[in-house]
């Protein structure tokens, strides 16, 4: 079969993404306008950042020039009109903190309609994919990151294209490249993630295109460490230092998974859609007579894989909730399964009661 027409493959992706672009500008414009900046380190590294200040900006952050140089971008015809619009507000970082506002809910978005499709791969359907795509945008931290100065979107964007990648097959390659020439610049940490894109996007994009799409995009984090070192007059061991220095994280990480408090955390990444992919999980195996189809058999060792991944993350960052939240890929696509064959699961719910 040859691919589809351009107009259908389109609209399965603006449309997914214009309607996680209205959800998510709804709900983290309040996060906007409302949050204490001075609880945030981070974010006022960002805005540093995208103010062209790069001496006071910490080495985990200095490097992830991405977001905010777009911020800056937006931010400049943003400041002719701003003043007019919210005349209430004073002059100074409102326009550049709106700018963020826009670029974040546009790239969180567009990791929306990667889950969405990666999704429809699993076999979800449309409404079932759209539905699980909603529900994971309403997690704390997909507000957190769509209205505050961060650079957690373009992540969960180049996360988002590479489980589609995986989950597309032949046809994914376009996701994969963009994912291993963003990746590099997204995150130092991106690093855990390519022995898995290498090994199930084998499929979607061969070896030496995967190489050829790595290197250029840590040519340009090369770049970007060589003008940002030379700008504040930084050594370049202070990167290796800086990320050696994450290990130390782990104890402390398994300490607070362990804790009352920190299981709290996990539960809270999808709120209560946590519990619907293991509940269905237990309905399904108690169903007398089972199904020849098991529920999640369109997921396995990839979603696995990419789990673990995640768990690197969560043990070396600290923050397990916010870092948690890039399971976000695997959860919608079981999300989504469940909500495509709820029928299957109702009547077992009511045999339970």
């Amino acid at each position: 079969m040859g691919k589809p027409p351009f107009g259908p493959r389109l609209r399965r992706w603006l449309l997914p993404w214009l309607v996680a672009v209205a959800a998510l500008a709804n709900m983290a414009y309040p996060m906007y306008v409302h949050y204490d900046f001075s609880h945030s380190p981070d974010t006022r590294s960002y805005l540093r950042m995208a103010a062209g200040r790069f001496d006071s900006v910490r080495v985990t952050h200095r490097y992830r020039v991405l977001v905010p140089a777009a911020a800056a971008a937006v931010a400049a015809p943003v400041a002719r009109l701003y003043a007019r619009v919210w005349p209430q507000r004073p002059a100074g970082q409102w326009p550049l903190r709106f700018s963020f506002y826009l670029v974040n809910c546009v790239l969180l978005a567009m990791a929306g309609a990667c889950w969405f499709n990666a999704a429809r791969q699993a076999g979800a359907s449309p409404e079932a994919a759209g539905l699980a795509v909603l529900a994971v945008l309403t997690s704390r931290w997909a507000v957190y990151g769509a209205g505050l100065p961060l650079t957690d979107s373009l992540y969960l964007l180049v996360t988002g294209l590479g489980y589609y990648a995986v989950r597309r097959g032949p046809g994914g390659g376009w996701a994969l490249a963009i994912a291993l020439l963003l990746g590099p610049l997204a995150k130092e940490s991106f690093v855990f993630w390519l022995p898995w894109l290498l090994w199930y996007g084998r499929h979607s994009l061969a070896w030496p295109r995967q190489l050829a799409a790595l290197a250029l995009g840590f040519i340009a984090l090369f770049a970007v460490h060589f003008w940002v070192d030379a700008h504040v007059g930084a050594l370049a061991s202070q990167s290796v230092s800086n990320a050696l220095e994450h290990f130390d994280n782990v104890v402390y990480s398994l300490h607070r998974a362990a804790s009352p408090k920190g299981l709290g955390e996990l539960l809270s990444i999808f709120g209560f859609f946590s519990l619907l992919p293991p509940l269905s999980f237990w309905l399904e195996r108690n169903r007398v007579p089972r199904s020849t189809v098991a529920l999640f058999s369109p997921l396995g060792w990839a979603e696995l894989g990419l789990l673990a991944i995640v768990a690197i993350h969560m043990l070396l960052s600290g923050d397990l909730g916010r870092m948690g939240y890039l399971a976000a890929p695997a959860f919608c696509a079981a999300l989504a399964l469940v909500f495509t064959h709820w029928r299957r699961l109702l009547p077992q719910v009511w045999s339970v009661r």
